[in-house]
């Protein structure tokens, strides 16, 4: 019993070393890169001063929209000319999208812009008076490392709770049939289909879940900006049907795609919770759901078990 506690201790002690040197050095880079920024947000505040909506719109909207579709505009690259090929390799669900639907493609872009231009974009504008009655966004003083990543942790753990039942409840049997049907049309999904949804969807799962943790924290327009683009990021990751090496894992939603019962938060914790994961974590996707740090596609180096067949009589 001594020897597990002194073992346990001892690596308890390493890793808080060990963390307390990363953040050392990461705070080092940060004052270093920081002054910098600082100096940039001060002139961007001199030239928009009496203005600075305009740089809220860039932060929220433009810098986020521009992320979207540049990581979408590569993957419908993808998707529409099959090229180039060896990504085919990296596909999860095999045989699906080898192309893509030209038409359900287009009424899925369309229904993106629509939600994008009239319900986002609409959204965003009203949070902006909210954002400044809290803390003005567009404050002199950016953010210090450590409170960034604390930011980043809470927005994160929120988006999870409030994405995880607000997801349940549109698959309930009413609003499901009525609403989230819409964005299951795709079983094996791509990246643009991310916020392919109906607008009371978009509104409750997509965007509440998001800006209520940057209001409640009183956030600063960089973190907010960096917050916005990183969940559209991962979005698109999840929904994009490919495996690719060093990036998240998204077998988890495309699973959810799959199935529809199961896998209904972002990261899995509130799954685990319900127990809303048990039958994926009986699956070869769970045990392919890890980032991939080589090049060999992880459904060949964990392929799916061989289907049953009758012994013959």
């Amino acid at each position: 019993m001594r020897n597990t506690t002194l073992i346990q201790g001892s690596g308890l002690l390493l890793l808080l070393v060990f963390w307390n040197s990363v953040t050392w050095h990461l705070q080092r880079f940060w004052d270093a890169s920081g002054y910098f920024c600082q100096t940039q947000w001060e002139k961007l505040l001199s030239t928009f001063e009496g203005y600075e909506w305009i740089l809220y719109y860039i932060g929220v909207i433009l810098v986020p929209g521009l992320c979207f579709w540049g990581l979408s505009g590569l993957l419908l690259l993808v998707d529409t000319t099959e090229k180039p090929t060896f990504i085919s390799r990296y596909r999860i669900q095999r045989g699906k999208n080898e192309p893509v639907d030209p038409v359900k493609l287009r009424q899925a872009v369309l229904t993106v812009l629509f939600n994008q231009n009239f319900i986002s974009i609409p959204m965003l504008v009203i949070y902006y008076p909210f954002l400044k009655w809290r803390r003005d966004p567009c404050s002199r003083e950016l953010p210090t490392f450590h409170w960034f990543l604390v930011e980043m942790a809470f927005f994160t753990l929120l988006q999870e709770i409030l994405f995880y039942y607000a997801h349940r409840l549109f698959h309930h049997p009413m609003l499901y049939k009525k609403s989230h049907k819409k964005h299951h049309e795709w079983t094996a999904p791509i990246g643009v289909v991310s916020i392919y949804a109906d607008p009371p969807e978009h509104v409750v799962a997509n965007m509440l879940p998001v800006l209520v943790g940057p209001l409640a924290m009183g956030s600063h327009l960089s973190s907010i900006t960096v917050w916005l683009s990183m969940v559209l990021i991962v979005s698109i990751i999840n929904h994009t049907g490919y495996h690719l090496p060093f990036l998240p894992s998204p077998e988890f939603h495309d699973y959810h795609h799959l199935k529809s019962n199961q896998c209904y938060g972002v990261l899995g914790l509130m799954d685990h919770l319900h127990g809303t994961d048990t039958l994926f974590k009986q699956t070869k996707a769970y045990e392919r759901h890890v980032i991939l740090l080589g090049f060999t596609p992880l459904s060949e180096s964990i392929p799916d078990s061989p289907k049953k067949t009758r012994s013959a009589l």
